[in-house]
């Protein structure tokens, strides 16, 4: 197996990643919510993988701790697909999706 085509185990949601950097530039997620203009409960959820990060949520909190939105908005993606991946009525509905599809 080629080492790009590995997937973690537990997918990584860009929340823990962000919950990781605040803490630790010791920045509290009330002064940080109250600075990108949102609510403190909307912030904590995306922080605890309960939400998904949204674009312009990832924008403004790109813009406050300088880094940039691009790869929190993949990582969220790579997420959702290996959540979805991990459903396996969803498989099983791809599964027929592409035989239907095979014999068109």
């Amino acid at each position: 197996m080629i080492a790009n085509n590995l997937r973690p185990y537990q997918p990584t949601h860009p929340g823990e990643v962000l919950k990781d950097e605040i803490e630790f530039r010791g920045i509290s997620q009330r002064g940080l919510a109250r600075q990108l203009g949102i609510s403190y409960s909307v912030l904590n959820e995306v922080l605890n993988g309960k939400r998904s990060l949204n674009t312009e949520l990832a924008l403004l909190i790109g813009a406050a701790l300088d880094i940039e939105a691009a790869p929190l908005l993949a990582m969220q993606n790579d997420y959702n697909i290996q959540i979805a991946e991990s459903n396996p009525s969803f498989m099983e509905k791809l599964k027929q999706l592409r035989k239907l599809a095979a014999a068109l």
